[in-house]
């Protein structure tokens, strides 16, 4: 089954337009780890979205390499953990304003279920129609809205993926674009967390039959859009706007990888952090901001990023984090009030949450 010192970074005069990356703000930094989580490499705390209100949902890793999910109270800053009773492994993957949970739970016999935690913590179980029933298969939940539809992907008997919309009185659709291929790994495939808008609006990529990705918007009204970025051999999004903007990344055909922003009236804008080797997006908020990583051209250090609706670039380091091979920060969401979260990986490889205030 398929979601990481304050510093300043100064260029010249000529890179102060849109693409500038400005020095980094004076911020309140919360660093956090959720009581469990382990502390050896690839373990630890990993928040992904962050709400209006501030409440984060996140995933942590213990000891024993089992995934489980977290919802942090901006108030109080504790956790409520997300675990569906007896499962294997809880994977979350969606909030809605109303803090109701979605995502996917896998069971003793690797399949995995949707599932709905309410805001006072009842859990319900779902599967697709459709959904496989052997280990690697089943019902993927993606996200949540404020009227209670989830879209996800489900992974029928033959290893095809499929999206769906389900309404909040339990009411299937499914969601395939155009083009997707029907082998095993291929098909369509819905963006967690962002992936799904109040009006209906659903974003995500599918993989033709040659194995190559395409990124795709499906209106309220069931239309879908499908698209690459000019110069694309490769296209993977991973969150969508309000106003039905998608961003993500792609790979050009030297396989170097860009972020995006596909605007609602068909416009691309390239998200390329100055002097970075790799820009990574990770999610895009309800002002049009969006948050991700890069990786710098000296020392290789992953480092996050804000970029405003305007075009800047705002760095995001944590003190702390590590400066080896894939190790640093990562700015993963932000929400309209500028405050964000993400993860940062210290010298020993482990995960540990962080809020920007």
């Amino acid at each position: 089954m398929k979601r990481i010192s304050l510093a300043m970074l100064v260029l010249c005069a000529c890179l102060a337009l849109a693409a500038q990356v400005q020095a980094q703000e004076t911020h309140t930094i919360i660093k956090f780890n959720v009581p469990g989580a382990g502390n050896s490499n690839g373990q630890g705390t990993i928040p992904f979205g962050i709400m209006e209100d501030g409440s984060i949902l996140g995933s942590f890793i213990d000891s024993s390499n089992v995934n489980h999910g977290f919802l942090r109270n901006p108030k109080t800053g504790r956790f409520k953990k997300i675990d569906y009773p007896g499962s294997h492994a809880t994977y979350p993957n969606g909030v809605n304003s109303k803090l109701a949970v979605t995502g996917f739970y896998i069971d003793t016999s690797g399949v995995g279920h949707g599932f709905l935690r309410s805001p006072t913590g009842h859990y319900t179980s779902f599967d697709a129609p459709g959904a496989g029933t052997g280990s690697g298969q089943g019902t993927l939940a993606g996200d949540i809205n404020t009227g209670g539809e989830i879209a996800g992907n489900y992974i029928d008997s033959n290893g095809v993926y499929h999206g769906f919309l389900r309404t909040q009185g339990g009411q299937y659709s499914k969601v395939d674009a155009k083009g997707a291929g029907t082998g095993p790994g291929q098909g369509t495939f819905v963006s967690g967390f962002s992936g799904l808008t109040d009006m209906g609006a659903i974003a995500g990529n599918y993989t033709d039959s040659n194995g190559v990705s395409h990124g795709f918007l499906r209106l309220g009204n069931g239309k879908f859009k499908p698209f690459d970025p000019p110069g694309s051999v490769e296209t993977l999004v991973a969150g969508l706007s309000l106003k039905n903007g998608v961003t993500g990344i792609y790979a050009d055909s030297s396989k170097l990888f860009l972020g995006f922003l596909h605007t609602v009236h068909g416009a691309y804008i390239t998200v390329n952090v100055p002097n970075s080797t790799f820009t990574g997006v990770n999610n895009i908020d309800p002002t049009g901001a969006i948050a991700g990583n890069y990786f710098d051209s000296g020392s290789g250090m992953m480092h996050g990023y804000v970029r405003n609706p305007g075009g800047a670039y705002t760095k995001v380091d944590v003190r702390g984090a590590g400066t080896g091979n894939g190790q640093g920060t990562s700015a993963n969401s932000s929400n309209s009030k500028g405050a964000i979260t993400g993860n940062y990986v210290d010298s020993n490889g482990v995960n540990h949450g962080f809020l920007r205030e």
